[in-house]
Order: C-alpha cells, then structure tokens, then sequence
C-alpha cells in the first residue's frame, strides 16, 4: 500500500463528514468515535477539537481526534477522547494506528499544549490473572432477536428479569424532552449520592442533539414515577451505555435488571451486534453485575504522551485516597439543585 501522509485538520464540517464515513467503516470503531461526541463537547463546554489524519490516494486509511482542554492557571491539555472509556486511534492496520498516535503526540507537543492522552482498548485479550484489579470495558455479542437473547442467559438471570416486572415495574424506549428530564432527575439524584460532580442537563441535551437517532433512552417506572433510566449510544452494529442510574431506594425491586434487559432487546432488533456496558474495575462490584449478562472484559490502554511527544505513563489510575473520601462526603451534603448548578462548571475540567 502507498505510504500514507499525514495532517492534523480543524474539526470543521466537510472534515466531519468525511471522517464519520470513515468511523462507520471500521468494525473497531465506537460510538464515541463520531463527530457527534466531539460536537457536545464542544457546545456543552467550549472545548474544541482537532483530528490527525492518515491519508493515501485510496482516501483515508486512519484518524485520531482530540479535545483542547483549557483549565484555569495551567496549561492546555489534549484528551482523545474526553468523558468516555475509548476514543484513541482508528486505523485500517495496528501498525497505522501506532504512527498516528505518535505523530498526534508530537503534534500536540509542537502546539505547546502540557501533553496528549489517548484512550484505546487493548486488541489482545488477556486472563483474569493479568486484568485483576485494572480498569476493562465489558462488551457482550448481540444475537439477532430478543427471544435469543432471554433463552441465552443462565434461569437466575431470567428469574431476576421477572422479578422487577412483577414488582410493578415497567420501562419503555424513549427520546425527547421528556425522557431527558427523566433520566436526569434518576442520574443527578444518584450522582448526590456517588459524592460525585454531575455533567449539566445541557451536556446530555447537546449529546442527544448531535447523535439524533444514534441515541435513546431507557426508563424504568414504578407507579408513573422514573426509579431508572440510562443513555444509550449507536454506531452502526455497535452501541454504548455512557451513563445509567437507579434510586437506591428502588433497588431492592432490581430497576437495573430491567432497564438492561429492556435496553439489550430493543439492540438486537435495531440490528447491533455488540453492546459496551461500559467501564469498570475488573473483579469489582459492577464487573460482576455486568459479567452475569455474558459480557466480557477487554483491558482499557489509557496513555499519557509527554509534552515532547513521548509517552510518560500507561493506565488508568484511581487516585485521590482519604482526600476523595472527603470530598464525596462533602458534596453529598449539598442540597440537591446546588450541586447541579456547580456541579457543570467542575464537570468541564474532570475528562473522566
């Protein structure tokens, strides 16, 4: 194959277009690699984007895009991708997508910005033994219909479905205003609890805006009232849950089995094929909610490029010890509504 050149673009609309055809060529490729991703980011926080690209004569063979983060009193920094789990190089071989992501760290390095993070997800898979302990994305195989799906998992799992609709629950497939409120009252609600700044509903507003129909949203109800709801991403047979949430005190009526039950069913006749449950610390508590569902675990590669263009560190780390304690203790005392007035502003600035 020709050698290709490389370029790194403004992120603007005939780049877009060009890139997303891309993105949705890629059987690699996440929802979070659309234009749409970077589109909220920008409209909810102000953060622009630039991508490099790798091109031949045969058109482009790999991209990588990235988030100018500008926080107060330091320097710039570039994420790739900010807010979510996988967002690094795509590209048409692995050896491609290493060189891009060498010339992105030296091109971000030569803009003067503190340094590059890029956020892959490991190609080989790994034993428990090596992932015990690390941060993974859980990703299931979708058969081609619900009925597949039920007869596919274990009878506790199917006894544990049943039991949140016999305890009065129903959830439904939702888009619009509406749904949006509901889910944002569920995950603001539980964010109090997590101790934990919450995104601002016009984060999630510009998200739905942007990926249109690449995005719904489940809710779960008990009596008319929203106890669950979450988020849901498409990119072509691939899909993500970037956030969801329950009220504790529903849990025990498990809201969770049904909102992900209800959300997988609606997938596989939607055509998607795989499904992202998301981030998790292998062994955990979530891990093993989301193994149940015969997901399985694929090592997250989160590396920080130096701002010479090298990379300095490798991994997700957790950070924070007795210091985090007492912040989450501290934010879950705030009334409700002001921590989702300053929860927004501190939110812009975490890229986690």
């Amino acid at each position: 194959m020709t050698h290709p050149s490389f370029s790194v673009e403004n992120d603007t609309t005939s780049t877009r277009i060009a890139i997303d055809a891309f993105v949705r060529s890629r059987p690699d490729a996440s929802p979070y690699h659309l234009s749409a991703w970077r589109a909220a980011v920008y409209d909810a926080y102000g953060h622009e984007s630039k991508i490099a690209v790798a091109r031949t004569g045969y058109g482009i063979q790999g991209c990588l895009a990235w988030s100018v983060i500008r926080r107060p009193l330091v320097r710039e920094s570039c994420s790739a991708l900010p807010f979510c789990d996988v967002g690094g190089a795509l590209a048409t071989a692995p050896d491609l997508a290493a060189v891009l992501e060498t010339y992105a760290a030296r091109a971000v390095a030569a803009s003067g910005s503190a340094g590059l993070e890029t956020r892959n997800s490991a190609p080989v898979p790994l034993s428990d033994a090596d992932l015990a302990g690390r941060k993974v994305r859980m990703l299931v195989a979708l058969p081609e219909n619900a009925d597949a799906l039920m007869q596919s998992y274990p009878p506790k799992l199917r006894s544990q479905i049943r039991k949140a609709e016999k305890n009065g629950l129903v959830c439904a497939i939702e888009t619009g205003a509406a749904a949006l409120g509901a889910f944002y009252d569920v995950y603001s609600r539980n964010m109090l609890r997590l101790g934990s700044p919450p995104h601002g509903k016009a984060w999630f507003e510009a998200v739905c805006r942007h990926y249109g129909q690449d995005a719904f949203i489940a809710v779960v109800r008990h009596q008319g009232k929203p106890v669950g709801a979450g988020l849901v991403l498409r990119c072509e047979t691939a899909a993500a849950i970037p956030w969801a949430s329950t009220l504790v005190e529903f849990n025990p009526m498990s809201p969770n089995m049904l909102l992900y039950w209800t959300i997988q069913a609606h997938l596989c006749g939607q055509g998607v094929r795989e499904f992202d449950f998301g981030r998790s610390t292998h062994g955990e508590g979530t891990f093993k909610f989301k193994k149940q569902w015969g997901a399985q675990p694929v090592l997250l590669d989160w590396r920080e490029w130096n701002d010479d263009g090298h990379p300095r560190m490798q991994g997700i780390g957790t950070g924070g010890g007795k210091l985090r304690s007492v912040v989450e203790q501290a934010w879950q005392k705030l009334p409700l509504p002001v921590a989702n007035a300053i929860g927004p502003h501190l939110r812009r600035y975490i890229t986690l």
